[in-house]
Parts: structure tokens; C-alpha cells; sequence
């Protein structure tokens, strides 16, 4: 890949927008790229930092698009580079130029649940599948393991990591159950024919062009955009009485749910924030029923953040089933009864995702409250079964009560970190009860819709372990303990194509199985790509995608 001359690899570290988030993370991005370079120089590599460090702002991220493209222009579109990743990045920043870099690309995390490094690279890697950029990734707590270091020394010699894809299986290739094939693509039929409207509170959030789906291959599927502003949201809060914030307010009391308040309103929860988010609650509501929304998803993080305050309380509101009722101005309840599925950071993925979820369970008799949540971080864990390989599911506040041990009565609010959410407001905070899963992630990639699906549980942690993982985190914010069926850890991080991950409960893990099957037919007879991945039970035959291994991603 290199003469023994010109044996250096560029580096560069994709950022926040936020300088307050560039600031406090900038340490821990130093202590990584300091393993980073030491793993490089043992292989007799030397690191170029594409960028440097800026004392005035006070750290050496790429923080814009607008720099990103500046700093590529001055780069040996040749040259061998990493991205590395300790924190949650915007992966336009860096996304222009990597489209047109000719070298080898590597992306790179810490395996960390400080801050959400991982969570960044994955949605970098997925934003250049979408893209069709050829990448590699690799992962490692200190850059010294035996599966760190020799992805690394193949990527140095060929240019490539192969990575384990075994555990990916082909819906095309494999036979269901009549009667479980039949059951999801009439339900898919239906869901086609009938069409939904995807209310979008204005599209890319936080650089994730792999989070905006296509209106072409959308539109295959049944479901049509309609694309609303921030701005008339905040203007919609504005019209909602203070007498009907409090009675969604006096509602969640009145469920058991706990708001940890205090007084200074730049870095404590107080109950003037809440009742905001109450507002913001109604007026979703209320423009998702003037505008027909079956799913909606709100941005948020730019923009709204500098009028109000942060939108995920209302988020995993709209996810519940019980939720604290909307009235129009005429006095008609608006979705009564039902969810008004909530895609966050307005991953139009996932709200595909939900909103057949959500259907499809109801029409199977199941409970069909479904979230995404981060893929943040994980450890083995001995949960009583012996040893297994628990992953810490994060998110900001959306998931909804219908998930937490206690409902209403386990769940809190919590202040946002400030250094994300300036102007505060509460989190939807809880623990995830004990449970089979059906987990999934709709994904772009070679021009078509794409699923990943597999089976798994959300175990119970005991509270010191939960409290544990909670601080290696984000303790503000709702997380499950998942198991992932057949998946190991590297095989999911190879594999997984985006930063967010759905989930969806079944009562027992037969119906886990069975559910999982419906809904791969369903997605396949709206044309989506389907993929099974780890132990899905009643595939026959159960056939292997590829038999043995891949390796540059996309593929």
C-alpha cells in the first residue's frame, strides 16, 4: 500500500457543532490518539494530523462542513487515512471530502462508553455505505488487543480489514412458515396500498445523511413525506395554554412519573422546562392531526435548540401507547388511543421502521411500543446464564414507559446535559424491563432499501451494575440491557449500518421468533432487502448470506 518512505497515515477527528461538547471531549480524544499513534508506530507507521489543534476554540476537532471540505483540499487524496473517533461527531464534517479521498479509509473508535465514540463512527460508516464510499472499521478499548491490532496490520498491508459476517443470513434464500410469510405480506400489502405520511420537523440532523431516506425509495414502500419546519412548532407551543400544559403535567403526576427539579435554570431541570415540553407535546400533536402524520420525527439539535427546550420528553410520549390525552382546539382527542410513532434526530430509517412496527404488532395482539436507542457501549456480564455480552442501549429521553420496569411510576426526568442542550428540559428516563426483543435497522446502501433484524432480550442488571454502566454513560437518559442473540460484539459493529438501533418487545421468545419472521416478510413485500442476522429460529433452510467472510465495507 506504501514504500517503507512514505510510511504515514493522516489522521483526522470529525466533531460536534457544539463548542462546549469540542471542549469537554477534547481529552479523551487526546488520550486516543496517543494509543493510536503508539498501535501505528509499533507497526512502523508514523501519524500526520491533517488538522491541528486550536488553542482559541480550545480543541482540534473538525467542526464544520466549511472546514472539513478546506482541510481535504490540502491532503494527497492518495495517502492512507483514518478517521478517529472518541466522541459523537457530525459526519458531514468529513463526509465531502472522504466521497472524493482515493486512499484507503479507515474508521476508527474507542471502545468507551464516556463519550458516544462509537456511536459516531457507526453513523459515520453508515452515512459512506449510503454513499458508496469503500471503507474499513475497527474498534478497541486500548489499541494493544490481539483483534485491533491485526485488523490494523491487514489494513496497512492491503488496504482492507476483513471482518466476520457469518452471522448474516438471507430472507431471499431461506424458507419461512407458510402461515408466517403469508401473515406479513398481507399485512405489507396493506401497508403499501393504504400509505402513510411521514411528518419530518426538517430533515438531516446532526450531519446523519445516512438518517434521510430517498423520496423514491420511500415512496416504494407506501410512505410519503411531509416536511414541516422547527420554526412552526415553536410558533404552535406558543398558542398552547398554560392551563393545558398543566393538565398534561397534572396527568404524568398523576401516573407516578418523578421530575428531578431544581432552580438554576442553565444546568438543573426546573419545573418551568417541563411545563414547556408540555407545550411542545400538544403542538406536535396538534400539526401531526392538522397535517395527517401517521410517524413524525423532530430535529431538535440545530435550530430548536436555541429557541426551547430539548424535545425528547415529548418524543417518548408520543411512543406510549397511554399518553396523556391532546385535544384539538374544537375539543376532539387526537389519536386517541394510539402512539404517534417518534423517530429521534429525525432518522427517517427508523421511522419507517416504526411506524410498521407499531402497526403490525397491534395486529398481531402484541404490545407494539417500539424505540430506537444509541448503540453506545457494552461489556460481558455474568446475568445468571453465565457470562454473555450485554450491550448499553442509550437514548436521549424517547423510549417510551410501555419499555421501563414500573411504567409511569420507574420513569423520571432528568436535566439534559447542558453542553448539548443549552436551554434544558427533561428526559424520559427508565430501565427496560426484562424481555424478548425483536431488534432491526432499516439502512441505505447500493441504492435500495435495506433490514438487518435479529432476536434478543433486554436482561435485568442488578441496580449497582445498572448504576454503573448508567455513569460510564449518560446517567440522564433511559437504557436497556440487551442481548443479542448469535450477534457477537464484533460482528454487530462490523455489520451494523447506522448509529441507531430499533427495538420492540414480544411477550416470550417463541413469539420473538415468529414476529421477527412476519416482519421480514412484511419489509420484503414492500421491496426492502432483507437480512436475518444471528439465531432467528424456523428459517428453513437456515442459509448462510456468505459463507465465510467480507471484508471493505459497503461491499
Amino acid at each position: 500500500m506504501a514504500t517503507d518512505t512514505t510510511k504515514e497515515v493522516l489522521l483526522l477527528a470529525s466533531g460536534d457543532l457544539r463548542l462546549a461538547a469540542n471542549q469537554n471531549c477534547w481529552p479523551a480524544q487526546q488520550a486516543m490518539e496517543e494509543q493510536l499513534s503508539a498501535a501505528l508506530a509499533r507497526q512502523g507507521w508514523s501519524v500526520k494530523r491533517a488538522h491541528p489543534y486550536d488553542s482559541e476554540k480550545q480543541h482540534g476537532f473538525l467542526d464544520s462542513q466549511k472546514m472539513g471540505i478546506e482541510v481535504f483540499r490540502t491532503l494527497d487524496p492518495h495517502q492512507p487515512l483514518i478517521v478517529a473517533e472518541s466522541v459523537w461527531q457530525y459526519s458531514h464534517h468529513v463526509l465531502a471530502g472522504l466521497t472524493t479521498h482515493k486512499g484507503p479509509i479507515l474508521t476508527v473508535a474507542n471502545w468507551s462508553g464516556q463519550w458516544p465514540g462509537l456511536v459516531g463512527m457507526l453513523n459515520l460508516n453508515g452515512c459512506l455505505t449510503k454513499a458508496g464510499v469503500a471503507y474499513s472499521t475497527l474498534w478497541s478499548e486500548d489499541f494493544t488487543d490481539a483483534f485491533f491490532e491485526a485488523g490494523l496490520q491487514q489494513w496497512l498491508a492491503e488496504g482492507r480489514v476483513t471482518q466476520d459476517y457469518s452471522h448474516v443470513k438471507s430472507f431471499g434464500a431461506a424458507t419461512l412458515p407458510a402461515t408466517d410469510e403469508q401473515t406479513g405480506r398481507a399485512f405489507g400489502k396493506r401497508f403499501q396500498q393504504n400509505k402513510a405520511i411521514m411528518g419530518v420537523f426538517d430533515e438531516g440532523c446532526m450531519g446523519m445523511y445516512n438518517a434521510i431516506v430517498p423520496d423514491e425509495l420511500l415512496h416504494a414502500t407506501g410512505i410519503f413525506k411531509e416536511r414541516l419546519s422547527q420554526a412552526s412548532l415553536y410558533a404552535a407551543m406558543r398558542d398552547v395554554t398554560a392551563a393545558e400544559a398543566q393538565q398534561v403535567f397534572d396527568w404524568l403526576l398523576a401516573r407516578g412519573m418523578k421530575f428531578n427539579w431544581g432552580t438554576n435554570e442553565a444546568t438543573q431541570l426546573t419545573k418551568n422546562q417541563t411545563l414547556e415540553q408540555c407545550k411542545m407535546y400538544i403542538a406536535a400533536v396538534r400539526i401531526s392531526a392538522d397535517f395527517g402524520c401517521d410517524t413524525i420525527g423532530i430535529q431538535y439539535q440545530q435550530g430548536l435548540k436555541d429557541l426551547t427546550v430539548a424535545s425528547d420528553l415529548v418524543e417518548g410520549l408520543l411512543n406510549n401507547t397511554d399518553r396523556p390525552p391532546v385535544y384539538s382546539k374544537t375539543g376532539e382527542e387526537l389519536y386517541a388511543g394510539q402512539a404517534l410513532p417518534h423517530f429521534n434526530e429525525v432518522d427517517e430509517c427508523a421511522g419507517l421502521d416504526a411506524l410498521l412496527t407499531y402497526r403490525l404488532w397491534n395486529e398481531l395482539g402484541l404490545q407494539g411500543e417500539t424505540t430506537l436507542h444509541d448503540l453506545r457501549w457494552g461489556q460481558a456480564y455474568d446475568t445468571g446464564a453465565g457470562e454473555e455480552f450485554v450491550w448499553v442501549f442509550l437514548i436521549s429521553g424517547a423510549a417510551p414507559p410501555a419499555h421501563f420496569v414500573g411504567g409511569y411510576e420507574g420513569a423520571s426526568s432528568e436535566r439534559q446535559p447542558p453542553m448539548y442542550f443549552r436551554l434544558g428540559g427533561g428526559s424520559l428516563k427508565g430501565v427496560s424491563r426484562p424481555g424478548s426483543l425483536v431488534w432491526s435497522r432499516v439502512y441505505v446502501m447500493d441504492g435500495k432499501l435495506h433490514c438487518d433484524l435479529g432476536v434478543g432480550e433486554a436482561v435485568a442488571l442488578p441496580a449497582a451494575e445498572t448504576q454503573r454502566r448508567w455513569q460510564e454513560t449518560t446517567p440522564e437518559w433511559p437504557i436497556m440491557h440487551a442481548v443479542l442473540r448469535g450477534v457477537s460484539r464484533n460482528q454487530m459493529m462490523a455489520r451494523h449500518k447506522a448509529n441507531h438501533i430499533q427495538v420492540v418487545y414480544a411477550p416470550y421468545e417463541a413469539k420473538a421468533h415468529q414476529a421477527c419472521r412476519i416482519k421480514a416478510a412484511a419489509l420484503a413485500e414492500l421491496g426492502i432487502e432483507v437480512h436475518f442476522c444471528g439465531d432467528v429460529k424456523g428459517l428453513v433452510p437456515d442459509a448462510v448470506l456468505n459463507s465465510a467472510k467480507h471484508a471493505v465495507l459497503p461491499g
